[in-house]
C-alpha cells in the first residue's frame, strides 16, 4: 500500500505566506485526510457521493441490518463522521453462508467550510445524508457594469515632501 506524505509538500508552502493567509488550516485538513486514508481503507459499508445541483449533494450508504437507533452521525471541525453499532444480541445462528455483514464501522468525510448538513434520512437500508454548499452573496459571481463616465472622483494623491515629513 503506498503511503501519502503531505507534510514536506505542504511545509514548502511556508515559504509564500504571504500568498497563503489561512492557508494553515487547509494544510491540515489535508494532511488528516492523508493520514487517515493511509491509515485505514475499508470498503465497508459502500457509499456514493452524488451531485444533485450546483450545490447540493447527497452521501448515499449501504448500512443493511442497521436501524437508525444503531447508526450515530456527528459533525466536528469540518468532518463528518458516520459510525454503526449493532445493539442487538448475540447471533447463536448456524450460517452455511454469511455474506451479509453486521459489523461496527466508521466513516469520516471532510466537508468544506460552506457545506451543510441538512438532514439525514434511513430507508430501506440506504442512509441517505443530504448536504448543501451555502455561497454568501459576496462569493456569487457577478457582472460588474462599465460607466461611460467617472462616477467617483478620487482625490489626488499628496506628494510626500521634507515638509510633511517633520509634521
Amino acid at each position: 500500500m503506498q503511503t501519502w506524505k503531505f507534510d514536506h509538500t505542504f511545509a514548502d508552502l511556508a515559504k509564500f505566506d504571504k500568498y497563503f493567509v489561512g492557508v494553515d488550516q487547509l494544510r491540515q485538513r489535508l494532511t488528516d485526510i492523508a493520514n487517515t486514508t493511509a491509515e485505514v481503507v475499508s470498503k465497508y459499508p459502500p457509499y456514493n457521493i452524488k451531485k444533485l445541483e450546483d450545490n447540493k449533494y447527497v452521501i448515499e450508504m449501504a448500512v443493511a441490518g442497521f436501524g437508525k437507533q444503531d447508526i450515530e452521525l456527528t459533525l466536528e471541525g469540518g468532518k463528518l463522521t458516520v459510525s454503526g453499532h449493532l445493539t442487538s444480541s448475540e447471533d447463536t445462528s448456524s450460517y452455511i453462508w454469511k455474506g451479509i455483514s453486521d459489523r461496527a464501522f466508521t466513516r469520516e468525510f471532510t466537508l468544506a467550510d460552506n457545506v451543510e448538513i441538512k438532514n439525514a434520512d434511513l430507508l430501506n437500508g440506504m442512509l441517505k445524508i443530504w448536504l448543501e454548499a451555502i455561497i454568501p452573496e459576496s462569493k456569487k459571481p457577478k457582472k460588474i457594469p462599465i460607466n461611460d463616465e467617472p462616477s467617483e472622483v478620487t482625490p489626488e494623491p499628496e506628494l510626500l515632501t521634507e515638509k510633511n515629513k517633520k509634521g
